[in-house]
């Protein structure tokens, strides 16, 4: 876990996709703080982050890290898996969410994608990455990994590339080849279905290079969640914050802003 300007305000707490850990997020906090209170943590199963495998659940895991840094309130940003388990928590205990930031999050409770949204580019990396995984390739599949989420999947290969891309892979390397962190149940949440029940301020944030029914679903979602903004950010993929830090960090600073006292 690392915190960084504490004392600031308001206090925003990252959570992290499936294929990276709490690093994806440096280059945002260093340009949020000190003036704002950051918080990003590993999950179980990624980075550095130590644990057994037992039975645990995500929204029980951030509450112990609200309390255990004693934060009350405060802002949630979230990416894919951790866009979820943000939406989840929001509508589990919102007296805990002073606002909500969705970067192309899963949304609990979704009907499963339609073949009809897959485009045949898409369907064809999907495809190979399926392959890799029957055949325990990991490396392969950690490569495949990167090139759909990290590049986009109608954008060229490597087109993040230097130590960014390094880094994406060694993250997602510690997640592939991490012990099973135990049996995590299904979300007990429908957040689908809730989603009008939302009172806090909601910004979602998609990359135009994403795929196409993620930028489908943040659409979506922006027209379900009463007064919700989205935000489009020109040339970037399914991990905005980590390839744009700079332009993710205006964004944000922006929503925060505008937020009441």
């Amino acid at each position: 876990m690392v915190r960084q300007g504490a004392g600031g305000a308001p206090q925003v707490v990252f959570l992290h996709t499936g294929i990276s850990d709490k690093r994806s997020w440096e280059d945002v906090s260093d340009l949020l703080t000190p003036a704002m209170d950051v918080v990003a943590y590993d999950r179980r199963g990624f980075g550095a982050t130590t644990y057994r495998a037992e039975a645990h659940d995500q929204l029980v895991d951030l509450l112990a890290v609200l309390e255990a840094l004693a934060l009350d309130r405060v802002v949630l940003v979230g990416n894919s898996r951790g866009g979820q388990i943000a939406l989840d928590f929001t509508l589990t205990h919102p007296e805990r969410v002073a606002a909500l930031v969705l970067v192309a999050p899963a949304v609990s409770g979704a009907p499963a994608v339609d073949d009809a949204q897959i485009d045949v580019v898409e369907a064809a990396i999907w495809d190979t990455l399926a392959a890799a995984d029957a055949a325990g390739a990991l490396d392969a599949l950690n490569l495949g990994e990167i090139r759909l989420w990290v590049d986009g999947p109608h954008a060229p290969e490597g087109r993040v590339d230097g130590p960014r891309r390094q880094l994406a892979l060694e993250m997602n390397r510690i997640a592939l080849h991490a012990d099973s962190p135990g049996h995590e149940p299904a979300p007990s949440v429908e957040a689908s279905s809730r989603l009008s029940e939302l009172r806090c301020p909601v910004l979602v944030v998609v990359g135009d290079l994403d795929l196409g029914h993620i930028r489908e679903r943040c659409r979506w979602l922006a027209s379900q969640i009463p007064g919700a903004q989205l935000a489009v950010m020109e040339g970037a993929a399914h991990l905005p914050g980590f390839e744009q830090p700079a332009a993710f960090a205006a964004v944000l600073r922006t929503f925060l802003e505008d937020l009441p006292g």
